[in-house]
């Protein structure tokens, strides 16, 4: 009979982390962790700066949502929420200018709970709060594992795009195109491993993060061109784009794939581009772009993530 071992929450976080700007903070700002915490809240985070200043105190976390640029402040406790710590959220909300709010802690408190839902409830669509508990597991002597749990999001932050009938045939195509991408491809092993599902939008573009908050695979639906775009999307590092250019020949090479390579230094980002001709319109074609872009997508993260 197989014996099957017990999960078990380690109650104080501190075993882990015992200073929560020494080792929290540093932990939860790696790409890998505040990737994590995102795919929880549906969220790309890119870490711009940690203990940033807002006048004579420091936010723990300043980051921006990929693909849309919005500002991002994440404030930790690792302990249960307290009044002196709302008000702190609510100062650096307001001295960074953020647009998502992010409440990281060991345990809320039902009063918090409540100002949480109460500040959604009475801001408008441009401003959204997270409140957002941490939780430690152990099975027997093995390594801790973590995991987020969100307790309070805003009402419409969900990121499904409720497809309403003043949305344009256009956004409705792009919605039905993501929602059956992601059921196409996450039912791919090597594709699951690799990437973590998004939520579907009637945007034109998909991102994915590669464990990098210098980069990421993006993909984009051209429907005026019928043109299918995957690319290594570049924020503003123009050292990093010339560093991959000069392994160009291995990139292409170990992916079998040629890419576009378009430094744009007139732009904020360089971009290194795959493009194929589609028809959006047919969607007995789907699978077959499905089953392209997945293979190229896995093909790209494995060339690029060596020399990132």
């Amino acid at each position: 009979m197989i014996r099957l071992s017990r999960l078990e929450e380690i109650k104080d976080l501190r075993t882990v982390w015992p200073h929560e700007a020494l080792d929290f903070t540093p932990w939860l700002s790696q790409d890998d962790n505040i990737s994590l915490l995102g795919d929880t809240l549906g969220i790309d985070i890119s870490v711009d700066e940690t203990e940033s200043n807002v006048g004579d105190f420091n936010v723990d976390i300043f980051a921006s949502e990929i693909g849309t640029n919005r500002k991002i402040i994440i404030e930790n406790q690792l302990e249960d929420t307290n009044h002196d710590h709302l008000g702190k959220l609510i100062t650096y909300a307001s001295g960074k200018s953020a647009e998502v709010i992010v409440w990281v802690v060991k345990h809320a408190r039902e009063e918090h709970k409540a100002a949480i839902e109460w500040l959604n409830n009475h801001t408008d669509d441009k401003v959204g709060f997270f409140l957002c508990e941490i939780k430690l597991y152990q099975i027997g002597n093995s390594e801790p594992a973590v995991k987020f749990e969100v307790i309070e999001r805003p009402n419409d932050w969900t990121k499904e795009v409720k497809m309403s009938e003043s949305a344009n045939k256009t956004q409705q195509l792009r919605y039905e195109y993501w929602v059956a991408f992601e059921d196409y491809a996450f039912k791919n092993p090597t594709f699951s491993k690799h990437f973590r599902r998004r939520k579907p939008s009637n945007n034109h573009w998909m991102n994915f993060s590669i464990g990098s908050s210098a980069c990421h695979i993006a993909v984009s639906q051209i429907q005026k061109r019928d043109e299918l775009d995957v690319e290594l999307f570049i924020s503003e590092d123009t050292d990093l784009f010339h560093s991959l250019f000069e392994h160009k020949d291995d990139i292409e090479s170990s992916s079998g794939l040629e890419f576009d390579w378009r430094e744009l230094p007139d732009r904020k980002a360089s971009r290194i581009v795959l493009e194929k001709s589609v028809q959006f319109a047919d969607k007995a074609t789907w699978e077959s772009q499905f089953e392209w872009l997945t293979e190229v997508m896995v093909k790209m993260k494995l060339a690029f993530n060596k020399y990132i």
